[in-house]
């Protein structure tokens, strides 16, 4: 690994120069992530990262706040959803990156749907995380659908993030309501809130919570899986057969950034197949946007999994997420457990 790491820093050298100046990034991806690319940025550029970590929703939360007084430049990875909504909201700098030619469709679509400020950097399909041993100690099933997770035999030890502040979590309404229609979907959430033990923080933390055996079934994107499991963890997932969503993660500039060009630089950094390494480098196994980034074997194969037709345009509408969380908040986690 080591040695992996050691090349890809290499690699992005190519970039590096005696370069001065500072660039503020949040950061939505895991910390290792985020740490590793601000470490080798700085060191083969001479340009500081000044880092700061947080869910998109909290990453969104904090670019509406500071609107008249911008502090942020860039604003990479977490859920696409509240990465349109920024530009919906003019958040985010228009910018049209000479590296789009090289990106997979999706990433490109990502870009165009939001008149070019945001885009595609990788994309990991939703679906659950299970601790093997718990299950086979609690003598439950694998759920292999969403239909399972409402069986009173899961009550209590299922985690998912709140959608109020997780993108992983408005993912999955998201994801249900395409599947379903609202109303059915409203009427599933209710039901699966019967099973739920616990709503965290980020989208992160129930797989994390699977992994240590704190619950026995997690909502997650699988691409979060892998690193528990190479940790010795008891961990598998699978995808609901009826059908799932997927993210587009994505990368923003902010619009008044006050180090604009560092911006600009970093942002264009970021979209090279050496940086985009960073991700599976650091146990991270989304798809890269990139199509000259070399995939590692342990990234979800999106040909074997039963994928929606999911409308990030709609749904990455500031108003649409607004209504449904506004909805689920109502309809669902004011009910007891």
């Amino acid at each position: 690994m080591k040695k992996t790491l050691l090349c890809v820093a290499l690699a992005a050298a190519s970039f590096g120069a005696a370069a001065q100046g500072q660039v503020n990034v949040i950061c939505s991806v895991q910390a290792d992530w985020c740490n590793m690319i601000a470490t080798v940025y700085a060191r083969t550029t001479g340009v500081k990262i000044n880092l700061a970590l947080k869910g998109s929703g909290e990453a969104l939360a904090q670019l509406v706040a500071e609107k008249d007084n911008p502090k942020t430049d860039v604003w990479f990875g977490g859920t696409g959803d509240p990465h349109l909504q920024a530009a919906e909201q003019g958040l985010t700098l228009e910018y049209k990156s000479p590296t789009l030619a090289q990106l997979y469709p999706w990433a490109q679509q990502q870009a165009q749907q939001s008149g070019y400020r945001t885009v595609g950097i990788y994309s990991g399909p939703l679906g659950f995380g299970y601790n093997t041993e718990l299950l086979k100690k609690k003598k439950m099933a694998v759920p292999r659908s969403w239909a399972d997770l409402l069986k009173p035999e899961y009550k209590g030890d299922i985690q998912v993030a709140n959608p109020a502040s997780s993108g992983t979590a408005y993912t999955m309404i998201a994801t249900l309501v395409q599947l379903m229609g609202e109303d059915k979907a409203f009427e599933y959430l209710k039901g699966l809130h019967k099973n739920v033990g616990q709503y965290t923080r980020s989208g992160t933390g129930p797989i994390k919570a699977v992994a240590r055996g704190e619950t026995a079934v997690s909502i997650s994107f699988i691409h979060d899986a892998p690193q528990e499991k190479m940790q010795g963890f008891p961990v598998e997932t699978v995808t609901p057969s009826e059908g799932t969503g997927a993210e587009i993660g994505s990368m923003s500039i902010v619009k008044g950034a006050r180090n604009l060009d560092q911006a600009k630089k970093f942002y264009e950094w970021a979209l090279t197949p050496q940086a985009q390494q960073f991700g599976a480098a650091t146990k991270q196994f989304q798809l890269p946007s990139n199509k000259g980034t070399p995939v590692d074997a342990n990234v979800p194969d999106f040909k074997k999994i039963k994928m929606i037709d999911y409308d990030y345009k709609k749904y990455g509408a500031s108003t649409e997420r607004r209504r449904l969380i506004a909805r689920w908040e109502k309809d669902v986690n004011s009910l007891p457990r």
